[in-house]
C-alpha cells in the first residue's frame, strides 16, 4: 500500500528529470513503499518521453500530461487528485530541489502524533541562484510574511509534505503553491518547517521571470489575504457565545 506520493511539476525538463527521479529512488527506497508522479506542464520537448521509457522499470512512477502548459499549481494539483497516498511531497523538476531532503518532509507527519500537522514545509538556506532572484525572492517573501503572518520565511521552496486530503478542501487558485503554510493554517492545520539545502540549476533555464513573480504575486496576496479574512469571520459560534 502507497503511503507517500511524490509529485514533480515539470515543464521542458527533459535534461534533468532523470537523474532528479535518480536522486528521488536513491533517498526513499528504505522508507517504505512511495510513488512518484512526474507531471508533464505542456513541455515542448521530451520530458514526456524520458519519462515513459523509464517507466518499463519502474513500476512506481507515473506520468501525467497537460496538453498546454497550466502553470506550477496546476501541475501540483493534478498530481495530488491522482495521487494514492496520503501523504504528498513535492519538488520541482529542474533539479534545484535535492531529493535527498524528502524524508526530512515526510517523516513528521507520520510519526505517532503528528495528526494536527497538516504541512511541512521547506525552507531554503544557502540558495543557488543569482542574486536578482535572490533579492526578488527576499523582497516577496517579507511582505508575504508581513501580510499574512503565517511564519514562514521561504514559501517559494518547491520541497513540501501534506496531507492529501487536507490538500483537497482548500480553495483552489493559479500559484496558491505559494501560499500553502497560509492556507492550511486557515483551516486549523498546525504547520512544521525545516530547512533544506538548494542546487544550482542542472540544465534549462527558469519559466518564469522576476517580473512575472511580482506582478501575479502581488494580486495573489491580496486575493490570500480576503480568503483568511473571509474564513475568520464565517467560521460558526455555539449558541450563546459572545462574538469577538
Amino acid at each position: 500500500m502507497v503511503t507517500v506520493s511524490i509529485v514533480i511539476p515539470a515543464k521542458n525538463e527533459a535534461e534533468n528529470i532523470e537523474t532528479l527521479l535518480d536522486g528521488i529512488d536513491a533517498a526513499c527506497a528504505a522508507h517504505g513503499d512511495y510513488e512518484v508522479i512526474v507531471v508533464d506542464d505542456g513541455s515542448e520537448d521530451d520530458t514526456a518521453g524520458v519519462v515513459t521509457r523509464r517507466m518499463d522499470s519502474h513500476p512506481n512512477l507515473r506520468l501525467l500530461r497537460h496538453d498546454r502548459s497550466g502553470g506550477q499549481s496546476a501541475a501540483v494539483h493534478s498530481g495530488v487528485l491522482a495521487a494514492s497516498g496520503s501523504i504528498v511531497c513535492t519538488l520541482d523538476g529542474d533539479g534545484q530541489n535535492p531529493p535527498e531532503e524528502l524524508p526530512k518532509l515526510f517523516a513528521p507527519l507520520l510519526a505517532e502524533g503528528s495528526e494536527a500537522i497538516g504541512i511541512v514545509a521547506g525552507q531554503r538556506v544557502g540558495r543557488q541562484d543569482t542574486m536578482s532572484k535572490k533579492l526578488a525572492s527576499r523582497f516577496a517573501n517579507a511582505i508575504r510574511s508581513w501580510a499574512l503572518k503565517d511564519g514562514t520565511r521561504d514559501t517559494g521552496c518547491g520541497l513540501k509534505a501534506f496531507r492529501r486530503d487536507g490538500f483537497l478542501r482548500l480553495p483552489f487558485f493559479n500559484h496558491m503553491h505559494r501560499y500553502l503554510p497560509a492556507l492550511f493554517t486557515r483551516d486549523g492545520w498546525q504547520v512544521a518547517h525545516v530547512d533544506v539545502s538548494h542546487r544550482p540549476r542542472g540544465a534549462g533555464r527558469s519559466n518564469y521571470s522576476n517580473l512575472q513573480r511580482g506582478f501575479v504575486g502581488m494580486i495573489d496576496l491580496v486575493g490570500v489575504m480576503w480568503l483568511l479574512r473571509r474564513r475568520k469571520q464565517s467560521r460558526p459560534t455555539e449558541p450563546g457565545a459572545k462574538k469577538g
